[in-house]
């Protein structure tokens, strides 16, 4: 165990694995895995994963939101084909100089990539078409297929190596009605653009709550994101896989107060009796949202949950320690073994993709192989 001086996020790479392997277990023999390693790996570190899932787990695909995004992984040594989900007309040149392969989500899109594509001189360079079968969010319509392929068979410099979806609800069990009615007007579309362009294409609908709610719609692919970072969106999920990351921290300071002094700005915490407060060198400014405060949000320090106290400051907060025998220097958790992000967050009402991806990137990174 290390012995934590400061702020740090641990990344448990053997975690990682086990979820990897939990999830791959999940699908079909030959099931592609595309991992989702967009906002920084889910607040971690987006080159340090892939490059674990890459050299030693041989994952097939990579995600990400954005084009800088992958750049960025493809600056770090990353060879793995990476899907854009949401490229910017701005950045579309810098897809093909990275060799990044962008979704194309509708007319403006498809046509000013197309445009780049035909500058740059590429035939058949990888695209993936995104078709929207109810979240509504980003994609082509079904009513679309026909314009799309009669364009695809024009243009000699775009390859549709994929054609894809994203179900809206697939965690929820009560809409499960709409989500089958989803998965069904997806093979529709498939079934109509394969027709059309006389081949097919790789077909991917699921994220990590679809691939253990739906395996009628994996496909040749599944897209994993919070999974592969220890979430299932489910109890008995979440019981299967293991967070990768814990958010740790140190006391810098302990007070003893009387009755009636306050603690931190606007006196926010005022002590009803002799209290026990220690302070801890994280604040929102690193992700701990100020809704934490106030008693809201709890630490763990030497087993025991220590409330939040007064308001969140931007690079501290304090803690009631009045029950806790603990010491200046002591391990603070904020999530990690003994409350999991997914229960910090319920405290004010959030998921724990808010709070992974919230972690600052000041909060130092360490990584246990």
């Amino acid at each position: 165990m290390l012995h934590i001086q400061e702020s740090v996020l641990e990344i448990n790479f053997k975690a990682l694995q086990h979820n990897f392997e939990f999830i791959k277990s999940q699908t079909k023999t030959g099931t592609k895995i595309l991992a989702v390693v967009k906002a920084f790996g889910y607040g971690s570190d987006a080159v340090e994963v892939a490059k674990f899932l890459q050299d030693e787990l041989n994952v097939d695909y990579f995600a990400v939101a954005y084009i800088r995004e992958g750049a960025y992984l493809r600056a770090a040594g990353i060879t793995t084909p990476i899907l854009v989900l949401h490229p910017q007309i701005v950045n579309l040149k810098h897809a093909i100089n990275y060799n990044l392969e962008p979704s194309l989500y509708n007319d403006r899109i498809f046509n000013a990539f197309a445009h780049e594509a035909a500058k740059q001189g590429k035939k058949d360079y990888p695209v993936h078409i995104k078709f929207n079968t109810g979240l509504n969010r980003l994609g082509f319509f079904h009513t679309d297929v026909d314009h799309i392929t009669k364009k695809l068979k024009t243009l000699s410099q775009l390859k549709a190596v994929s054609i894809f979806s994203h179900i809206a609800a697939s965690e929820d069990l009560n809409e499960k009605e709409f989500t089958k009615n989803q998965i069904q007007t997806f093979k529709e579309i498939s079934a109509s653009f394969e027709k059309a362009m006389q081949y097919k294409p790789m077909l991917h609908m699921v994220n990590t709550s679809g691939i253990f709610n739906y395996p009628e719609a994996h496909f040749d692919m599944v897209r994993t994101g919070i999974g592969l970072y220890g979430f299932g969106n489910d109890p008995k999920f979440d019981k299967k896989l293991q967070p990768i990351a814990s958010l740790k921290s140190v006391i810098s300071q302990i007070h003893r107060i009387e009755k009636g002094e306050s603690v931190g700005y606007n006196r926010a915490f005022v002590a009803d009796d002799y209290k026990t407060t220690a302070t801890i060198p994280i604040g929102h400014a690193d992700g701990i949202s100020r809704q934490f405060g106030n008693g809201v949000g709890a630490v763990v320090i030497n087993g025991k949950l220590a409330p939040i106290i007064g308001n969140v400051c931007m690079d501290m907060m304090m803690v009631d320690v009045t029950n806790i025998r603990c010491n200046e220097g002591d391990e603070v958790i904020i999530f990690g073994e003994g409350q999991s992000a997914e229960e910090l967050a319920s405290k004010i009402n959030t998921i724990s993709y808010e709070l992974l991806t919230a972690v600052s990137q000041r909060v130092k990174r360490v990584f246990l192989r």
